[in-house]
C-alpha cells in the first residue's frame, strides 16, 4: 500500500482546516480542535480513513477499473494532471462539462470530435484549409481541449471518481452519485463527508497538501495495476505501513504551518 509518514502529513499541512466559521458540522467527528480560529483535523482520523480509501483505490485499479481525476481548482489543476497523467488515468483539470457523467454520449461524442481536430492538424491537413477555416478548427480544438483533453480516451464512464475539493465540485458528486459512481475525496472542515464514499479529511486549500493526496491516490493506482501482473512496485507490506504510520487513540500535536491557510 502507499505510504506517507505522519511528519510528511504535518509538513503538508493537511491537518489545517478552514476557520471556524465556515465549518461543517458533520465533519465534527474528524476535528481535533481549534487554534486561532482554524480548525485542525485530527490526523489519526485522516490516516484511518485514508487507508480506507487507497486501499479501495488499489483494488479499484487492480480489478482493471477507471478512476476519474477531479481538481479544477487553482492549487488542484496541475497535481490533477500530472498524476493522473503518470498513472494513466483520465482527468478534468480546467472545467467541469455539465453532464460529463449524466449526459456522457453527448460529452463522447464531443471528445471524438476534438481527436478528430487534433489528428487533422498533427497530419498537416489543417495546413491545407484556408487561413480563416484553420484558424476556426484551432479555436475548436481549444475550446473543446479546455473541457475534455483529459478524458479524450475515455471511451465509458468511470467505476470511481477522485475529487480534491467536493464543495468546488460539487456538480460532479451531483452527477457521481446520480449515476451510483463511488466518489473518493479530500474532505476539508467545511465539506459533507455524507455525500462522498471515501473521505480523507484534510486541507484541500494548500498545494503541498494536494498534491501529496493526489500523488498517495496515483501511488495505489500504480500499486493495484501492477498487483494485477504479480508485482510489488512499492515493496511494502500492510504491516510495513502501520509502523509507518501507527495508529494510535491520540492526535499528534499540529505543527506550524508550512503554508498560510485558507481563509
Amino acid at each position: 500500500m502507499a505510504t506517507v509518514s505522519m511528519k510528511a502529513l504535518l509538513e503538508a499541512g493537511v491537518h489545517f482546516g478552514h476557520q471556524t466559521r465556515r465549518w461543517n458540522p458533520k465533519m465534527a467527528k474528524y476535528i481535533f480542535g481549534a487554534r486561532n480560529n482554524i480548525h485542525i483535523i485530527d490526523l489519526q482520523k485522516t490516516v484511518k480513513e485514508l487507508k480506507k480509501a487507497l486501499t479501495y483505490v488499489r483494488d479499484l485499479a487492480a480489478s482493471g477499473k477507471v478512476l476519474l481525476f477531479v481538481g479544477t481548482k487553482k492549487q488542484a489543476r496541475e497535481a490533477i494532471a500530472q498524476e493522473a497523467a503518470r498513472c494513466g488515468m483520465p482527468y478534468i483539470r480546467d472545467r467541469w462539462l455539465g453532464g460529463t457523467l449524466t449526459n456522457f454520449e453527448t460529452v463522447r461524442r464531443s471528445a471524438k470530435r476534438l481527436q478528430e481536430q487534433e489528428r487533422m492538424r498533427a497530419s498537416g491537413v489543417l495546413s491545407s484549409l484556408s487561413k480563416k477555416e484553420a484558424m476556426l478548427r484551432e479555436k475548436e480544438i481549444k475550446r473543446l481541449g479546455k473541457s475534455l483533453d483529459g478524458i479524450k480516451d475515455m471511451e465509458r464512464l468511470p467505476d470511481a471518481v477522485f475529487i480534491v475539493d467536493p464543495v468546488q465540485e460539487i456538480t460532479a458528486v451531483t452527477e457521481s452519485r446520480r449515476m451510483e459512481i463511488p466518489v473518493v475525496s479530500i474532505c476539508d472542515t467545511n465539506c459533507d463527508p455524507d455525500l462522498i464514499d471515501y473521505p480523507m479529511p484534510g486541507n484541500d486549500d494548500a498545494i503541498r497538501s494536494v498534491r501529496l493526496f493526489c500523488k498517495l491516490v496515483a501511488d495505489s493506482v500504480i500499486e493495484g495495476v501492477e498487483s494485477a501482473k504479480g508485482k510489488n512496485p512499492a515493496g511494502v507490506s500492510e504491516e510495513a505501513v502501520e509502523q509507518e504510520i501507527p495508529l494510535t487513540d491520540a492526535a499528534p500535536a499540529p505543527a506550524e504551518p508550512a503554508e498560510a491557510p485558507a481563509q
